[in-house]
């Protein structure tokens, strides 16, 4: 009969995983960092295909799919394995949220703003949880399944802000562009957010409720339709205007700010075909995965705007390390 470890033997096996941790960002923590954002886009992906084949009651109940289980009975048929399917895919969030965690918790000290990013995404992704879970007890009430999908919205921007640090490092930043294109900038972010939480009206006021007895916002689709795409077309205008100034007073902005218009032009293209075809799950699912992904590039260009202070070479190290704390 084997012995039980030795509280030595534990000590020893938790100073060896504590050593293999990082302790400064190297290739395991940027791609934790990625990993993280493309989880998070894709859990919209995922999420979408759920309310969108009506699978949205799939599982009637939560946390257990159905009352006495946690896994699906056959009596809930495929919808019930399609809600299931994306439920599992929490824990693989969690688990990258965990991963992204442990390998900066020895940078804490050093790297407060990776510590701090991904204790607030780990702790994010349960609540987004519980307020999927709230949409099947309210019967996918159309304003709390929007909630759901904005808390999406908001772990999108904190991965890709993860990103951008795990490749700039710490210290002071300061603003590297005029102040009149920043103001345009924020003022696109604006306009961004303002075609997000339109477009969640418009999918709540639409046809695909997630379920065949969900309620909807009753607002008047068609109308808002128009309404959606006016914000959205001022975010168009606004990074053409962005993308011209780019190229005249911030050359480091040319790649984000183009690839900004770029999911712009397909999300538009998107959009208008979906409307014309009637709402086809597949374009309506794109439509909503480039909503984040439009997110992601908006925030991208904002992190963007600033760059880190090079340090002064007789200033000793330590003296930066306290400015960036």
């Amino acid at each position: 009969m084997t012995d039980a470890p030795t509280a030595s033997e534990h000590t020893g096996l938790g100073a060896r995983l504590g050593a293999w941790l990082p302790d400064r960002v190297d290739r395991r923590v940027v791609a934790a960092a990625w990993a993280t954002l493309v989880v998070q886009i894709g859990i919209v992906g995922t999420g979408g295909l759920v309310r969108l084949t009506a699978s949205g009651l799939g599982c009637p109940t939560w946390p257990q799919c159905t009352a006495g289980s946690f896994v699906p009975t056959p009596e809930l048929a495929a919808h019930g394995i399609i809600e299931f399917a994306n439920r599992l895919l929490t824990f693989v969030l969690v688990a990258v949220a965990i991963v992204m965690f442990l390998f900066v918790v020895r940078m804490r000290h050093e790297r407060r703003d990776l510590f701090w990013l991904a204790l607030s995404i780990g702790l994010y992704v349960p609540l987004q949880a519980v307020i999927g879970g709230i949409t099947v007890l309210t019967n996918l009430n159309p304003y709390v399944v929007g909630l759901h999908f904005f808390a999406s919205v908001v772990l999108v921007a904190l991965s890709t802000v993860l990103v951008y640090r795990v490749h700039t490092g710490p210290g002071p930043r300061v603003l590297g562009v005029p102040r009149w294109y920043a103001g345009v900038t924020h003022l696109t972010s604006a306009a961004v957010l303002t075609t997000v939480i339109v477009g969640i009206l418009v999918t709540g006021a639409g046809p695909h409720a997630g379920d065949a007895g969900a309620a909807r916002n009753g607002l008047p689709p068609e109308l808002m339709q128009h309404f959606h795409s006016w914000p959205a077309y001022v975010t168009l205008g606004l990074t053409i205007v962005l993308l011209i100034g780019a190229w005249r007073v911030a050359p480091g902005l040319r790649p984000w700010v183009g690839l900004l218009l770029g999911i712009e032009l397909v999300q538009t293209a998107v959009g208008l075909w979906q409307a014309r075809a009637g709402l086809p799950i597949v374009l309506v699912n794109i439509h909503m995965v480039l909503a984040v992904a439009l997110v992601a590039a908006m925030t991208a260009v904002v992190l963007h705007l600033k760059a880190p202070v090079a340090p002064v070479a007789d200033e000793p190290a330590e003296l930066h390390r306290t400015a960036a704390s």
